[in-house]
């Protein structure tokens, strides 16, 4: 079965820090490139970062840029999304996906005191 399995969310302060996973399984990750979506009920998604199959290409939302990092490991079929210093506009649902192949479940970052 093709799919991404994304961990790593759940509550932190402001100014703290999270590490995203997306682990692929049913297909290989490393001929893909992959991006990290977020979105928020009634809005729409926003592209936080992508990252090319080698990883040798990288982009970045402006909102993000500097904070957070995008990475694979293709050995291990797996990407992350290194996000520091949050802040409570980072709050909301992330997702990984692969286009026009499959994306995760959606994963909730909540930056609150």
């Amino acid at each position: 079965q093709v799919q991404l399995v994304e961990s790593g969310g759940g509550l932190v302060q402001p100014g703290g820090s999270l590490r995203l996973s997306c682990v692929a399984s049913g297909f290989s990750l490393s001929s893909y490139a992959l991006n990290w979506y977020r979105q928020t009920p009634g809005k729409e998604r926003e592209l936080v970062a992508a990252i090319a199959s080698f990883g040798d290409n990288t982009i970045y939302a402006d909102s993000v840029r500097g904070r957070f990092t995008i990475s694979r490991d293709n050995a291990k079929n797996t990407a992350y999304l290194q996000m520091n210093n949050l802040k409570p506009e980072d709050t909301t649902v992330y997702y990984c996906d692969v286009a026009r192949i499959t994306r995760g479940q959606g994963n909730l970052v909540t930056v609150s005191s």
